[in-house]
């Protein structure tokens, strides 16, 4: 009776799912709707939902209560009715490695191709592993706090004693697991920045100095920025986005910082920003790109079904257009730090390439920070210096 409610549940809110939202806000918006659902149903809703997106096209012919068993099994160390009912054989094979758990699904289920999770990897860019990229849909990422060193005992002290299971990364970085209720936990959010282990590594590349003016021109709510501050306070910094609500955002997480100094826009860079910007010129600009997405899609696995592949030129197109209205404002010598979370080359060195061909650009370095073996994201970044 109970695995039937189960079933029913998932099947009722995966008929209602079609991808337009972030299966995550969907479900905010769904269970609101459907107050009659306890905490549990939700809890169990939104395990199977994740784990059978997970799964991707694999198994397609697959009968889809099969299927999500099969993905519950991959994704999850602890038992299900579901695990129970379809694949018994499997309950006592719960707590085996990722990598152990595909060679049972593959001997069991021979149809089975670990390369029609993600149906895309012929698109893949320079260095990343295909096995150890596919495999990682199966784990879900950390969550990673970026810490000043000054409070990082305080911060781990206290995830300690309200008994999270938390691992030091380094001096500056904390791991969490994903859905850790950090409100509840850290009283002052001054302490800490929530980013992604490999976006903080994109800082490598930054090299700020002192009384530098830097353009952070696709924003956001500020993740690159906090960052870049931190690494040299001592800067002048412009922030800009299209979308007027990031900037609401940002002021809040700048507020949080202690940042008061610098300077915002709201800029459509698609368009000619010359009134606005006719008498700026940059030390460094950094391009976090608006892109797919698709080295995030561990975290948002809803992606890996309802993805259109026509988006990667969309989104191809959108990069070289944005950097090539940006790079004018940049002073020679100077680097423009083009960053993307994507995995796909058609918008990392494809971009690349041609920003070589046509803008006064030349390459320092380049390389995918690939982040699924550290239950990270996969991130993509180039520093380019303008010439002459």
């Amino acid at each position: 009776m109970k695995l039937e409610y189960q079933i029913r549940s998932f099947e009722d809110v995966f008929k209602q799912y079609d991808g337009v939202l972030p299966l995550h806000r969907f479900l905010f918006t769904y269970f609101k709707q459907h107050k009659q659902m306890g905490s549990s149903d939700r809890r169990w809703v939104t395990r199977y939902l994740y784990s059978y997106f997970r799964l991707g096209q694999a198994l397609k012919k697959e009968k889809q209560l099969l299927r999500l068993a099969i993905a519950d099994f991959l994704c999850n160390q602890t038992e299900s009715l579901m695990i129970n009912h379809y694949l018994p054989q499997f309950k006592e094979q719960l707590l085996l490695p990722v990598q152990a758990k595909l060679k049972l699904v593959e001997d069991t289920f021979p149809e089975f191709k670990l390369t029609d999770v993600f149906s895309f990897t012929a698109e893949l860019s320079e260095g990343i592993d295909t096995t150890d990229f596919l495999q990682s849909f199966f784990i879900q990422p950390d969550l990673f706090l970026r810490i000043k060193a000054v409070h990082h005992k305080k911060v781990f002290d206290l995830l300690v004693a309200a008994e999270v299971a938390v691992k030091e990364i380094s001096a500056q970085t904390l791991a969490l697991p994903n859905g850790t209720k950090l409100e509840k936990l850290l009283p002052e959010d001054q302490y800490y920045q929530v980013q992604d282990l490999s976006s903080q590594k994109t800082g490598e590349f930054f090299a700020p100095q002192p009384y530098d003016y830097w353009w952070d021109c696709c924003a956001a709510s500020g993740g690159k920025s906090l960052l870049l501050h931190d690494m040299q306070p001592k800067i002048e910094l412009l922030v800009s986005d299209v979308r007027e609500n990031s900037l609401h955002n940002l002021d809040e997480r700048f507020e949080a910082a202690g940042i008061k100094k610098y300077h915002k826009k709201v800029l459509d860079l698609l368009q000619n920003n010359a009134q606005d910007l006719h008498d700026y010129v940059f030390d460094g600009i950094i391009l976090d790109a608006p892109c797919t997405g698709s080295g995030t899609w561990g975290r948002t696995p809803e992606m890996l079904v309802h993805f259109d592949a026509h988006k990667i030129d969309y989104f191809s197109k959108l990069q070289k257009s944005i950097a090539e209205r940006v790079v004018k404002y940049l002073k020679t010598g100077k680097p423009l730090l083009y960053i993307t979370c994507s995995v796909f080359k058609k918008e990392n060195e494809e971009v690349i390439e041609y920003l070589l061909a046509n803008l006064p650009l030349t390459l320092e370095s380049m390389q995918s920070i690939t982040g699924y073996n550290d239950k990270a994201d996969t991130m993509f970044i180039a520093r380019l210096i303008k010439k002459d």
